[in-house]
């Protein structure tokens, strides 16, 4: 059974290796976007894509009818931070897009984001792609027993907003992850060492740092879920799912399969690494 403490939901190592098959379903989805991600193409198209793709594989989305959202993926192009809306507009050369997305397989969720560079960008919005990504992993290597939720934040924000001179956004932060899409505790992309929940063993986390390129001020459209940044410019998301283990976190989820398909197509941009 899983154990609960202070609403924090510990897994099981079976229920473990379940949400790691939800977790891969979700990197081999966005391994299929990496595949065929091109300028020219909507992320109405990218939605169907996906859609289809985990109904084949026998699962359904997190994400469609979520509290109201009516779609498959959040499609989060260039100055929007997250949750935007898939549409029929072409990506262009020189787009940044973050494609957002969960599944539910065997009563699992799974839910990670990827932020794909297409074609040619300035210097700095690849170090900005770059150190988002970094950021990630800085985060992930906190999360072991007996550290605390304000260490995996602190390491994130250092690498950001303190090295590098990045806006981190306040109002969005990662979470828990388990049979419910958000599951406590809540995972500040901020914050103080020795801070916050102590980390068990077998929490499983969705770390996400969504970093901006200028100031770290959002707002949401007029859509209730669009949001983005303050002063029109980039922000970039990436987000595994993370168990939390006693001298190396466990990543349920899988960017290797990704950035192969990736690195393979000619109009993507993988220079940043």
């Amino acid at each position: 059974m899983t154990r609960r403490n202070n609403m924090i939901i510990y897994k099981t190592e079976s229920e473990i290796a379940q949400m790691r098959d939800a977790a891969l379903l979700v990197s081999k989805t966005l391994t299929e976007v990496a595949k065929v991600l091109q300028p020219g193409m909507t992320t109405l198209q990218i939605n169907t894509l996906c859609a289809d793709f985990i109904k084949g594989k026998q699962a359904i989305s997190s994400f469609l009818n979520y509290r109201g959202y009516p779609f498959t993926i959040c499609a989060s192009v260039n100055d929007v931070v997250v949750h935007g809306f898939p549409n029929d507009t072409p990506l262009k050369n020189g787009d940044i897009v973050s494609i957002d997305m969960g599944v539910i397989l065997n009563g699992w969720h799974g839910d990670h984001a990827y932020t794909f560079v297409l074609g040619e960008v300035s210097a700095d919005v690849l170090n900005l792609v770059k150190v988002t990504k970094e950021s990630l992993y800085k985060g992930i290597e906190k999360a072991t027993i007996n550290n605390r939720i304000g260490d995996i934040s602190y390491a994130i924000q250092e690498h950001t907003e303190i090295k590098n001179g990045y806006g981190v956004v306040r109002e969005l932060v990662g979470h828990g992850l388990g049979r419910s899409l958000h599951e406590d505790p809540q995972m500040p992309n901020y914050g103080k060492r020795g801070t916050g929940p102590k980390l068990k063993e077998n929490l499983v986390l969705a770390i996400e740092p969504m970093i901006n390129m200028g100031t770290k001020d959002v707002y949401t459209e007029d859509d209730g879920w669009t949001v983005r940044t303050r002063d029109g410019k980039p922000s970039v998301h990436f987000e595994h799912d993370v168990c939390v283990k006693r001298n190396k976190a466990l990543i349920l989820s899988d960017y290797s399969i990704i950035e192969a398909a990736e690195k393979a197509n000619t109009n993507l941009n993988s220079a940043y690494y």
